[in-house]
């Protein structure tokens, strides 16, 4: 059989609206702020449409069977606006561009900068270099301003280009004539045409229905098809009309006509959408090291200056001269390099993640990855590939495995022949079809992916669906509902009787037979055979199979009713099915267990489905997991839930809803976790964005879900998150090794100044001009090159870090001060060495005196190549560089020789040396300071040799 090609692409994302006729709330003050200028909002109706009868449909919706004109569509868009969701919570990019200046590091240089601007308007005379230090300074603050700026923008407009490539269109009457148009110019009162594959587009009264089903996972989490009429129904709750069909929703059955009665945040999925604007979005840990970081760096630096200040001032030094040393000391506090190297190195992680199929949309979601200690995972399509396989059949007595896995008829079915009529019965009894291959996409079913895996099993058998749906018609169709828990068709045979095919739960439809089929020979359905039918079903469910019944009955003259078609049946057997788990999946759950992370399973589907998916995969691995339901949630105090947390090691939360995922993500962030949340639907948005890491799916998931999270699973797996995660630590470790690199020259920028104040030298050994050129010249790339360090192989090998974790640990200030005071020691003995060899008395110095000069160079020149031995230091905490590689991270070398050859030039080129006020160096005194800076790496290497003798294990076996 060649599978029957798609008519169209079903729409897995939906693109949402604006403006309401009906039910839903109106959209809130902030929506509609977001949308724009405010537009006419319709009024109230009176009694909900969901009771109306058809003709009073189009007339409360404004609307007719034939549909809108051209002329009216546009007006009414033209009021109401395009049906789409507004962008909340991004705000214009101007005032993006504007918070990189509210970062404390931008507000202090800036505060130096507009300080410096007044000195220098203030003093007499005018000292150029007091300009040079306020444009410098206000330069720094513009370029990481831009750097940070560019990152951020450049991650949304990945996020939001991911969603541009997606189709939005639906058909839709206009001019009495069926079109195709994109969903955002659907407006109230249009009639859209349904069938099955099809996304619906915004909230819709139904007016007509042929054997519709819908799928309102996106909303309420359940993945089961409900079917739905065009006749009216009681008012009630919206969600639970059956005569309405509802945005964000598919249809996997039937054909039908709706009319428009609501779209975008009027809409269920707007209503949702809202609650998601409103929620807050959650610092993540490295924004609060940063802050606190930011903080006890600016206070240091504005101590440091104002003792400084206090100091020089009453020894006579001219007090604009006094303040404008002070603020160069603050500047060389102050990492320059910081925000913008910070910025880069976490949008390196951005594009390694992106490569590995995370999409993450904002850069300090990147390290907070790397802190997460649980993961709450959906099941369907994160851990299991969303595509139902039938893996064994149960007929005449025997259980027959079925071969293959996913929707690719390929695979044989055990002793195909004796099941060939089971299969058959449940193709027929089916809405499903089956797509094959187009361009990227593989095999696909539209339409309930329960009822594709029977039509898969039926081919895999050697039967060709098509062939027998032709030589047996359908004439008639029951559709499956939550009461009978069945579906039945009715087939006339090339005889004129009727083959009525009958599939459900096999509990409700043993209740309706009396006979079972044997070998092709009908025979009652005795005690004893029920019983066997009973423990092969509860066998295949045992295993975490989802067992449908199949049946059938011959009846002749007249064409049956209900009442006769599900009563007399022959039971032909059972059929047990599943959704396999991704084969990558256990190897990252491994990961996360060798990391220290917990995976908590939160699914709508029932508990021994779960618990068999979580064993397939390696969640469960003891014999008596914690399995909860949502009802056992609801009788669990906050205090019992927070013990249930704790004790349980392995836990599976089934059959809950968006508010139980919420309740349990609060209840994990309360005990100190940093928890990853991962969902699809619009009703787990909530959940994601309260979570410190919403995960959503960029396959199968929902705009408001892919809008609420921070990073997007570009293939929906769960392996993508366990790599997100650890390219999250390596960005950790990297930040780190950066930060000991900056912060430790910043120690050999501030001694020197410190060492002339209180030695009587009246001019500083670097200045605030050269502070920057080191900070923004020669340093950003190698800390650029030390955050691209890529992942090392133990970074999975560790638990999560505490969220209480300081960047700024005690180690990491140990090895700053270590470090930083071996090139301070290096740089304030080769100025002074310089100042004492000229013989020159202090107080003779002068800013154009030719040794002073040389001296100054010498001191930039010295941070510049110590820091060249510093980045290759910094490269591993404990095991010796020379082991690493000394030459494995290329780029780090690359930029350590830009930063000397930066120096080089700042030293012998003349316009540069008039900006500076720098001197030639001698090779001589290049030798001196590339001595000094071997003289760093080697105590670095003796301080790892130490570090590695005090953790080597003693001989003899002893830990």
């Amino acid at each position: 059989m060649t599978p029957e090609p798609a008519k169209r692409e079903a729409i897995p994302h939906r693109a949402p609206g604006t403006t309401a006729l009906c039910d839903s709330d109106p959209p809130t003050d902030d929506v509609a702020s977001a949308t724009g200028p405010p537009r006419d909002r319709p009024g109230a109706l009176g009694p909900s449409i969901t009771s109306l009868p058809v003709p009073d449909v189009f007339a409360a919706l404004d609307g007719s069977p034939r549909g809108l004109t051209h002329a009216e569509a546009a007006t009414r868009q033209a009021r109401y606006g395009p049906n789409e969701l507004p962008s909340v919570g991004r705000g214009h990019v101007w005032r993006r561009l504007v918070a990189q200046f509210t970062d404390l590091f931008a507000v202090v240089l800036l505060v130096s900068s507009a300080i410096t601007f007044l000195a220098y308007a203030l003093e007499q005379p005018r000292d150029p270099a007091t300009l040079q230090l306020a444009l410098a300074i206000l330069g720094v603050v513009l370029l990481n301003a831009g750097i940070g700026f560019a990152q951020e923008y450049s991650a949304e407009r990945t996020a939001e280009s991911l969603q541009a490539m997606v189709p939005h269109t639906c058909r839709v009457l206009r001019d009495e004539e069926p079109r195709e148009l994109p969903a955002r110019d659907l407006v109230p009162g249009d009639v859209v045409l349904l069938e099955a594959g099809d996304a619906v587009s915004a909230d819709c009264r139904l007016v007509e229905a042929h054997e519709v089903a819908v799928n309102n996972a996106a909303l309420t989490g359940e993945s089961d098809a409900v079917a739905r009429v065009a006749e009216p129904v009681p008012a009630g709750p919206p969600l639970e009309a059956r005569n309405c069909v509802f945005m964000g929703t598919d249809v996997v059955a039937g054909t039908g006509k709706a009319v428009v009665s609501a779209t975008g945040a009027a809409t269920e999925f707007g209503r949702i959408f809202r609650l998601t604007a409103a929620a807050p979005r959650q610092v993540t840990p490295l924004q609060r090291q940063v802050a606190a970081m930011a903080r006890r760096v600016a206070g240091v630096a504005l101590a440091t200056g104002a003792v400084l200040l206090a100091v020089r001032v009453p020894s006579g030094q001219p007090f604009v001269d006094t303040f404008v040393f002070s603020l160069g000391v603050m500047v060389a506090l102050v990492p320059e390099g910081l925000p913008a190297t910070l910025s880069v190195s976490l949008a390196i992680g951005v594009r390694r993640m992106a490569r590995r199929h995370a999409l993450v949309k904002q850069l300090l979601a990147v390290e907070a990855l790397g802190s997460t200690s649980v993961v709450c995972t959906d099941k369907t399509g994160t851990l299991t590939q969303a595509e139902m396989t039938v893996v064994r059949v149960w007929a005449n007595g025997a259980s027959h495995a079925v071969a293959g896995v996913g929707y690719e008829p390929v695979g044989e079915v055990a002793e195909a022949g004796s099941v060939q009529e089971l299969l058959r019965t449940a193709a027929l009894c089916s809405n499903a079809r089956l797509v094959s291959p187009t361009g990227r996409d593989g095999w696909r079913v539209l339409g309930d992916t329960t009822e594709g895996a029977l039509v898969v099993a039926a081919m895999k058998a050697g039967l060709d669906p098509a062939v027998e749906e032709a030589r047996t018609p359908r004439v008639a169709e029951f559709p499956f509902d939550s009461v009978r828990k069945l579906m039945s068709t009715v087939h006339r045979e090339g005889d004129g009787t009727y083959n009525v095919c009958v599939k459900g739960a096999p509990l409700e439809l043993l209740a309706r037979c009396d006979s079972i089929d044997r070998v092709g020979t009908r025979t009652p359905l005795t005690e004893g055979s029920r019983a066997e039918v009973v423990a092969a079903a509860d066998d295949m469910a045992g295993q975490g199979l989802r067992v449908l019944a199949v049946a059938r009955r011959r009846v002749t003259g007249r064409r049956p009713a209900l009442g006769d078609v599900e009563s007399e049946l022959t039971l032909l057997g059972l059929a047990g099915m599943y959704d396999p788990p991704r084969p990558e999946v256990r190897d990252a759950v491994d990961a996360c267990r060798r990391a220290g992370i917990r995976i908590v399973m939160v699914t709508g589907d029932h508990p021994l489905t779960a618990e068999a998916v979580a064993r397939r995969v390696g969640i469960v691995r003891g014999p008596a997991p914690s399995v909860v339901t949502g009802a056992q949630l609801d009788a669990l105090d906050d205090g019992a839930l927070d013990g249930l947390l704790a004790a349980s090691t392995e836990l599976l939360l089934c059959r809950v809803s968006p508010e139980h995922k919420m309740r349990v993500v609060t209840a994990l962030q309360r005990r100190g976790e940093v928890v990853a949340v991962t969902g699809d639907g619009a009703n787990d948005a909530p959940a994601l964005k309260h979570a410190d890491i919403g995960v959503a799916m960029g396959a199968s998931g929902t705009d408001v879900a892919r809008e609420a999270a921070v990073m997007v699973l570009l293939d929906d797996s769960f392996a993508s998150i366990s790599t997100a995660v650890g390219l999250g630590r390596s960005v950790y470790r990297n930040i780190r090794k950066f930060l000991i690199y900056l912060f430790s020259h910043n120690i050999a920028e501030l001694v020197p100044i410190l060492a002339a104040t209180f030695a009587g030298f009246p001019l500083v050994p670097i200045t605030a001009v050269q502070i920057l050129a080191i900070d923004l010249g020669s340093d950003v790339l190698p800390a650029l090159a030390l955050g691209a360090e890529p992942m090392e192989a133990d970074v999975m090998d560790s638990r999560p870090r505490p969220r209480r974790e300081r960047l700024f640990s005690t180690a990491v200030m140990g090895r700053i001060l270590f470090l930083g005071g071996i090139q301070a020691l290096g740089v304030c003995a080769v100025f002074f060495w310089h100042i004492h060899a000229s013989g020159i008395p202090y107080a003779d110095f002068t800013r154009d005196d030719p040794v002073y000069r040389e001296a100054i160079t010498m001191v930039q020149a010295g941070i510049v190549v110590s820091q060249f031995f510093n980045a290759l230091a910094v490269r591993t905490d404990r095991q010796s560089v020379f082991r690493a590689g000394l030459l494995s991270n290329p780029w780090l070398i690359g930029a350590g020789c830009v930063g000397i050859a930066l120096m080089a030039a700042i030293s012998y080129a003349p316009p540069l040396q008039a900006i500076f006020n720098t001197a030639p160096l001698a090779p001589a005194d290049w030798a001196v300071l590339a001595g000094f800076g071997a003289l760093l790496l080697a105590a670095e290497e003796a301080r790892k040799w130490v570090l590695r003798r005090r953790r080597r294990p003693p001989k003899g076996g002893g830990t």
